[in-house]
């Protein structure tokens, strides 16, 4: 039921149980010193009277103070008899024989509910005198205890108006405190897909609102870039496909248009399925590209070698090639951790990469790097453009002089989403010797 309430009365209500709880433990201190401070000044005052009572017990006949309305005076013997009394405490003795006993001995403070005409209770000290006589002086404790009692009662009045008052500034000082979430809220529901310039508004206190409103933003820009990749990735896809289906929408027209010969047919045909086989191919490829989700965690990774794995490849490309075109400098026993198939992929399509856009011989030379292998394949074609190395991962990307050659501009990219997913990078440089240079790095297996 609270955990509905809006955050702003949740915040008031916890201030003002937090408040009443102090304001009711400063108000029973503040009771409590009170009364000890009272008690202790009305205990102070018994002992100085007890003090000028002393030298006056031992004559004959004591003559005592003169009366006053809240305290009274005895002289006994030291057998409990009356010597000299006020009248507020006229007739047998305040002290019982056992506090009689007490003051022969020491200074007896003690508290009786009543004592002769006093309003109780009654706060009595007594001590022994010269002459073997006993001074007692009492007094009523009503004063102190309606000094206590308007104490309370105005605490008791002045505090709930205290808490109201604190319990209304929490409130405020919640909404002033929650208002630039407020704002940035109704900022955020007015956000669409259009608008890729819309930020947050942020508060200029560096506090935990501004720190989460930076955020926002950030991930507002990150999603604007997402959102503008796929929309590039949609644009270069059917750029892509556009042309395949064109000739494939050819290739069919032309067969359709008069009557052909089947070896005519046959030709058309087979022109249609390598266009059908080409536009597979990338579907292909996108599909991989696309394919940007990390591998689940709890899936076991295959332990591969490197060195039996990069051979076959580099066997599938001596079938077409010269057996110098590729060569391989990879130490033996050497294995990572990583997805068989998704290592073929890479490897082949770094090669695929370096023989169609650079120049032979290719080199794949593998080393250990603590707890990393390390695959670099190099190509002594002319290299990769200044301005176009930052870019060259990116899907359907292709540098100006690879535009007339086949491919369409996703093998890096797919390279870059399988090394992602098999925890580990990519990166492409210009070799200082003329030609360009792939990075693998993948996670050594040591077990």
């Amino acid at each position: 039921m609270i955990r509905a309430w809006p955050i702003r009365i949740r915040l008031t209500v916890a201030f003002t149980i937090m408040m009443a709880l102090v304001l009711a433990g400063v108000g029973a201190v503040t009771v409590s010193h009170m009364r000890s401070f009272l008690d202790n000044s009305v205990t102070e005052s018994l002992t100085y009277q007890l003090t000028e009572l002393r030298p006056l017990a031992a004559a004959v006949e004591p003559i005592l103070p003169g009366p006053s309305q809240d305290t009274a005076v005895q002289i006994l013997t030291d057998s409990g008899q009356v010597v000299a009394t006020t009248p507020e405490l006229s007739g047998a003795s305040a002290l019982s024989p056992a506090e009689l006993n007490s003051a022969r001995h020491a200074t007896l403070v003690v508290d009786h509910a009543a004592a002769g005409q006093l309003t109780g209770p009654v706060r009595l000290a007594a001590t022994s005198a010269p002459g073997n006589r006993i001074v007692v002086a009492a007094v009523s404790l009503g004063d102190r205890d309606a000094a206590v009692a308007d104490l309370t009662h105005e605490l008791a009045v002045g505090f709930p108006l205290v808490l109201l008052a604190a319990a209304l500034g929490a409130y405020l000082l919640a909404m002033a405190a929650l208002r630039p979430v407020e704002r940035m809220r109704a900022r955020t529901a007015g956000i669409t897909h259009t608008d890729p310039e819309a930020r947050l508004p942020i508060p200029p206190a560096h506090d935990e609102i501004s720190r989460l409103g930076t955020t926002f933003n950030d991930l507002l820009v990150r999603l604007h870039e997402a959102l503008d990749r796929e929309r590039q990735f949609v644009a270069d896809a059917g750029h892509e496909l556009r042309t395949p289906l064109s000739l494939l929408t050819t290739e069919l027209e032309l067969a359709l248009r008069r009557p052909r010969s089947n070896a005519e047919l046959t030709t058309s045909l087979r022109s249609a399925l390598d266009e059908v086989e080409r536009l597979s191919r990338l579907s292909r490829a996108m599909l991989a590209a696309t394919a940007d989700e990390p591998r689940d965690p709890n899936t076991p990774v295959a332990v591969v070698e490197l060195r039996p794995a990069l051979e076959s490849v580099i066997t599938r490309y001596h079938a077409t090639m010269d057996e110098t075109a590729v060569t391989l400098d990879c130490p033996a026993a050497l294995r990572t951790r990583a997805d068989p198939d998704d290592l073929d992929r890479m490897i082949t399509n770094l090669l695929d990469n370096a023989t169609q856009h650079g120049a032979p011989p290719v080199t794949i030379h593998v080393r250990c790097d603590a707890d990393s292998l390390v695959v670099e394949v190099r190509d002594h074609g002319p290299g990769i453009e200044p301005r176009f190395l930052p870019h060259i991962f990116d899907r359907f990307t292709r540098a100006d002089t690879a535009r007339t050659t086949g491919g369409s501009g996703l093998g890096l990219a797919i390279v870059t989403t399988l090394a992602h997913r098999n925890n580990g990078t990519i990166t492409a440089t210009n070799h200082p010797d003329r030609g360009a240079v792939f990075t693998l790095t993948l996670p050594a297996d040591r077990s």
